[in-house]
C-alpha cells in the first residue's frame, strides 16, 4: 500500500509508542487521526505541525462503546474514509495473580481487548464497503510468553493475537489484512521507573543487549501497512528476547 494520504487512525497516540508510530505515517505523507482519552500534548502537536502534515485529533476511551462510535463517525465525516487502524491504546496492572482482584483484571481487559475488539468491529464494517483497509495491533511478547504480576496483561494481549488471526481470515475476502506486533522491553515510562539493577537483569535476557525504541516498532508498523502479502502475523519486536 502507498501511504501517502492515506487516513491513519492511531489509538493511544499521545506518547510512547502510539505517537512515534504516528509521527512515522506523517512522515509517509499520510492523514493521521490522534486519539488519547485526555489530551494531546502540545509538543506532540508541534511535531505534527513541523512535519506538515493533514492531521486531526479525536478524542475518546476506546473502552467506551458509545467514544468508539464517535470517534469512527467524525474521523469518516472529517476525512471521508479510514485507511489503517493502529490499535495502540493500553494499560497496565501488575499484581501477583493471589492478590489480584477481579476489578484489577477487568480494567485491563476492558481496555486492551474489548477496546481493540470495538475499535476493529466499528472500523472494519467502514473497511467492508470499500473493499480494503489495513489493521495493526499492539500485541507483546508478554501475550506470547507470560510474566510473573500480569496475568491481566497477559490475558488482554494473548487475547489480542488471537482476535488478530480470526479477523485476518475474514477480512481476506474484502482485501483487509490485519497483523499483530509484539514489542518486548521498549523504552518508555514504563521502563523508566525500573531500578538500575532490574535493567541490568533484564539486559542478560536480551541477545542484542539493549531496550528497544518506541521508533524501532513504527518502523515495523509503516513495514506492515506498506507490504500488500503479509496478513494474520504477528511480528516480535524484542531483540531476540523470545529467542
Amino acid at each position: 500500500m502507498e501511504l501517502k494520504e492515506k487516513v491513519v487512525l492511531v489509538t493511544g497516540s499521545s506518547r510512547g509508542i502510539g505517537a512515534e508510530i504516528a509521527l512515522a505515517f506523517a512522515r509517509k505523507g499520510s492523514t493521521v487521526v490522534l486519539n488519547g482519552r485526555h489530551q494531546i500534548p502540545n509538543d506532540m502537536i508541534s511535531k505534527m505541525e513541523e512535519i506538515g502534515c493533514n492531521y486531526d485529533v479525536i478524542l475518546g476511551d476506546i473502552s467506551i462503546e458509545s467514544d468508539v462510535k464517535r470517534i469512527v463517525k467524525e474521523a469518516i465525516e472529517k476525512f471521508g474514509r479510514i485507511d489503517i487502524l493502529i490499535n495502540n491504546a493500553g494499560i497496565t496492572n501488575d499484581k501477583l495473580l493471589i492478590g489480584m482482584k477481579p476489578a484489577d483484571f477487568k480494567s485491563v481487559i476492558d481496555v486492551n481487548l474489548i477496546g481493540t475488539f470495538q475499535m476493529t468491529q466499528a472500523v472494519v464494517k467502514k473497511m467492508y464497503k470499500q473493499r480494503s483497509g489495513v489493521i495493526i495491533n499492539l500485541a507483546s511478547v508478554i501475550g506470547q510468553h507470560g510474566n510473573i504480576g500480569q496475568a491481566n496483561y497477559a490475558a488482554s494481549k494473548a487475547g489480542v493475537i488471537g482476535l488478530t488471526k480470526s479477523v485476518a481470515k475474514e477480512g481476506a475476502m474484502r482485501n483487509i489484512r490485519v497483523n499483530a506486533i509484539a514489542p518486548g522491553m521498549i523504552v518508555s515510562d514504563m521502563t523508566d521507573v525500573l531500578s538500575d539493577k532490574v535493567k541490568e537483569n533484564i539486559l542478560t535476557t536480551i541477545p542484542l543487549n539493549r531496550f528497544g525504541k518506541a521508533e524501532e516498532v513504527a518502523q515495523t508498523a509503516v513495514f506492515l501497512a506498506e507490504n500488500d502479502y503479509i496478513t494474520g502475523q504477528v511480528i516480535t519486536v524484542d531483540g531476540g528476547m523470545t529467542i
